[in-house]
């Protein structure tokens, strides 16, 4: 089946658009108005210029260039060579959208040399030299060059500078931060945004300020600031309306549309769609903002409302020229129909066939290629194919995709490129050629790893959802690799690479969450079995559409392999139905049955391997809704026990973990933070001080309680002395959403990126990471399917080699004994920290108040459990 593929249209592209876009030579306009000219020009090459411009804005960018190039001769016949650096730099910008990138990179380069010879250094030289080195920074950026995009344009801030072009500052640093952002930079990135957001801030009230904010926005939208993002916007559509530009407001409204969509809030991104479908004075501003209505309504259920809009978006795309704009939005359009198509019922009437679906997309192919557009019409070509794959033309899917994977590969776009890569492996799988789509898949992948920045900001054109376009390439290929049959199981190569590509798609996933490279851990954890702790065995399950596939790794043996064939639907439901037992009292017999499929599948099939192995520790590398479950709390129905009566149980986010050694007892020693008292709208934890005063028995410890447990005066005491382990007793919450991940401190809830910064500092000033790091308190995010990610997300990011941390929030009295008999264990010098916790829940456990797995099976050891 084809994968839906979504489409949010920005004001006109998200934050790579100030580098494509907007950087038309304009006299330093972000918006689309008309050139300004800093320099004077004879009236023919005057108009010359002001043609390719308007070309360029229409996305006919094959003709802006033979205009540009034409202009740049002219300039050079008549010896004027600073207009002809802006006409060549103009020039590279055509060529860049072209996929043209040596042409481009020769025009930019020699624009470039033109403007370093010359004698002129005046402002207009300053300004011409800016907006090429922004040019030159976008080409480098687009062609993976992010180290250089980054100076080059830092070089283009300082010369925006000598130009005392402020928009332009604000520009190139916006297109900082994305190169920033690319880098793994975030915090860096966020900083350059707020330098961005000042000096915007400082300008008088002006329709390039309007268009500046609401680029702004954006950008930190890309970069995960959604409530910022938000109320810069809302700043921006203000200023708009003070301004009555009824073009900037609906663009602004459909930039605000998509940041409150990107905070699950689509009610409220539906009205921004329609207020700026009705204000805007273009049709193709009205068609982006209706096509992204019809999307949300196709996502939300709305079927009816999605089918009535569907004239008014007919009528606007037959308005609108010719251009880049008009054939996204047949693609679009084709998209969203395939969905209704698949969402109706065969009697609905008044949805268009397949055959009219695909005259769209035929139509936006012949379009793209008129423009010589070679993306464009990658991007029909590939989806006609997907078209054709829905109605299972095997042949005619597979021509059209690989015609479309040639496009893309010949200009390097290589986010488009593993799309056809994805789409021609499920062709030859359905076509039962296993091992070439196997190829196929694997390319896919390898595409997707070469995309070193953020998933979500990838694609100028598409905006994507992660869980529909980027983790199904992974899985499927997964599901092909462990195949088996009567004659044959998968091989150890398989088994290894199969592993190995679920591990990219978590490192991907963590990635995406935290919209930054997260990962800096050395030791692969197999390594560590083999070596370090032969009582440990690593559980490594695989959740599939229609399957459970499990990889276990033994001390100094091959790999072992089993399936369950249990569809992905049931195994979730299973585990949703566990989790949300495990909160309730008086559930013991819901609890065990539950509980008790779940060892079934993971654990029983390996069970005598375990025994005769000696194993004392299972770690498992949890996929998937599983991360939300307690592995402490499946059950053995046999024996009548649970699982942490059998083993010590830790997690790992990964297969690689950072440098993991024993704790150091000698100088165990704490840093302890907590709330006893309401704080914003939390209650308060009446056994915080109990549980800090038998930490503090148990362990030499420096305290920080209630008005003390300060964000700076957290970091103050990290700083000054190292502290192996650093214990955090407040409310807390793990979550998919980076912003909604944070833990409670007295002045304010610090966010998981702030929590990085804040404990990542020690790290850097000293060589000593943090041993261990406790959340006590803390609960994921309710109804959120996939909220223990932020879990992960914090044990890696953190950079401590533990990370102790509750699924939910628990019973503070029983946490308070809990973490009492956590550090006794920790302190006797006798068992690592897996077995610390093991004795931990199970002096829980033999405790008849709190038998239930509610108040034991809470904790979780994600890292190194040595």
């Amino acid at each position: 089946m084809a994968r839906e593929r979504r489409v949010f249209f920005h004001s006109r592209q998200p934050v790579l658009a100030l580098s494509v876009s907007f950087l038309i030579w304009c006299g330093g306009v972000l918006d689309g108005s008309p050139a300004v000219a800093v320099v004077s020009l004879s009236a023919s090459l005057s108009e010359s210029i002001q043609q390719g411009r308007e070309l360029y804005k229409t996305g006919q960018y094959a003709q802006a260039a033979v205009v540009w190039q034409q202009a740049a001769k002219a300039y050079q016949a008549s010896g004027d060579s600073l207009n002809q650096a802006m006409a060549l730099s103009n020039l590279a910008l055509a060529y860049q959208q072209l996929g043209n990138l040596s042409p481009a990179n020769q025009a930019i380069a020699t624009s470039l040399q033109l403007l370093n010879s010359t004698s002129r250094t005046n402002s207009q030289h300053a300004q011409i030299l800016a907006q090429a080195l922004n040019n030159q920074g976008s080409l480098q950026f687009t062609q993976g060059k992010t180290e250089q995009a980054l100076s080059t344009w830092q070089k283009a801030t300082a010369a925006y500078t000598k130009a005392a072009d402020t928009i332009g500052i604000t520009r190139s640093l916006i297109n900082q931060a994305q190169a920033q952002q690319a880098l793994g930079l975030f915090r860096r990135a966020v900083t350059t945004l707020n330098q961005a957001n000042q000096t915007l801030q400082q300008q008088p009230n002006s329709v390039i300020k309007v268009a500046g904010l609401r680029s702004l926005g954006n950008a930190l939208r890309i970069v995960g600031n959604l409530s910022q993002s938000q109320q810069v916007l809302q700043q921006s559509l203000q200023l708009a309306q003070k301004l009555g530009s009824p073009q900037e407001i609906a663009a602004t409204l459909a930039s605000l549309g998509n940041t409150v969509r990107s905070q699950q809030n689509p009610q409220a991104a539906l009205a921004y769609y329609q207020q700026a479908a009705s204000v805007s004075p273009t049709a193709s501003t009205q068609l982006q903002a209706q096509l992204n209505q019809l999307s949300l309504l196709l996502e939300t259920g709305d079927l009816g409302a999605a089918q009535a809009l569907l004239p008014q978006i007919q009528s606007q795309l037959a308005s609108v020229p010719t251009s880049q704009t008009k054939v996204y939005a047949r693609i679009t359009l084709a998209q969203n129909l395939i969905r209704l198509q698949q969402a109706q019922s065969k009697a609905q009437t008044g949805v268009p066939s397949w055959l009219e679906i695909g005259k769209l997309l035929a139509s936006a192919v012949q379009e793209a290629k008129y423009l010589q557009d070679p993306r464009a019409t990658s991007y029909a070509l590939g989806n006609l194919g997907g078209l054709y794959e829905q109605t299972q033309q095997w042949t005619n899917a597979q021509e059209l995709t690989q015609q479309a994977l040639v496009l893309a590969q010949g200009i390097n776009a290589l986010d488009i490129a593993y799309r056809w890569q994805w789409q021609l492996g499920r062709l030859l799988q359905a076509q039962g050629q296993t091992q070439l789509a196997i190829a196929a898949y694997d390319e896919a992948v390898q595409t997707l790893q070469t995309l070193r920045y953020d998933l979500v900001a990838i694609n100028p054109d598409v905006q994507f959802s992660f869980q529909e376009e980027v983790e199904p390439v992974y899985r499927e290929l997964v599901s092909l690799l462990l195949q088996s049959n009567d004659t044959a199981q998968p091989s150890q190569q398989n088994l290894q690479k199969a592993r190995q590509t679920i591990e990219s798609l978590q490192l991907a996933e963590l990635n995406n969450f935290f919209r930054a490279a997260c990962l800096d851990a050395n030791r692969q954890i197999d390594q560590v079995v083999d070596e370090q702790d032969r009582t440990a065995a690593v559980i490594y399950p695989i959740i599939l559409r229609d399957r459970l596939e499990v990889i276990v790794k033994l001390p100094q043996q091959p790999l072992r392999h089993h399936s369950i064939i249990v569809s992905q639907a049931e195994f979730e439901t299973t585990l949703e139905q566990l989790q949300q037992q495990l909160i309730e009292p008086d559930t013991f017999t819901e609890v065990q049955a539950l509980s008790q499929k779940v060892y079934e599948w993971l654990i029983r099939p390996q069970l005598t391997t375990l025994n005769a192995s000696n194993i004392q520790t299972l770690v498992f590398v949890l996929d998937g809704a599983l991360r939300n479950i307690p592995m402490a709390a499946l059950y053995d129905a046999q024996r009548q026990q649970y699982l942490i009566e059998q083993y010590s149980i830790a997690l790992a986010p990964g297969l690689q973990l950072i440098n993991p050694q024993p704790l150091q007892r000698q100088r165990l020693q704490a840093l302890t933070a907590g709330l006893s008292q309401p704080r914003y709208g939390f209650g308060g934890l009446n056994y915080v001080e109990r549980e800090i005063e038998q930490i503090t028995s148990e362990v030499s410890s420096r305290v920080l309680l209630n008005q003390e447990f300060t964000s700076q005066a957290l970091q103050n005491q990290v700083n000054s002395l190292s502290f192996p382990v650093v214990h955090l007793a407040t409310h807390g919450q793990f979550s998919s959403n980076i912003e909604q991940t944070f833990i409670l401190a007295w002045d304010k809830p610090i966010n998981v990126n702030e929590l990085n910064d804040l404990l990542r500092t020690r790290s850097r000033n000293r060589s000593s990471a943090i041993e261990l790091l406790v959340l006590s308190a803390c609960e994921t995010a309710a109804g959120d399917k996939r909220a223990a990610l932020g879990i992960a997300g914090i044990a890696v990011r953190a950079g401590a080699r533990s990370t102790l941390a509750s699924l939910w929030s628990v019973d503070d009295q029983s946490t308070a004994l809990l973490m009492s008999q956590f550090y006794a264990e920790l302190a006797s010098n006798q068992v690592n920290k897996a077995n610390a916790l093991r004795q931990a829940q199970l002096s829980l456990l033999k405790n008849p108040n709190y038998a239930h797995p509610m108040y034991w099976s809470a904790y979780v050891l994600v890292g190194n459990w040595l």
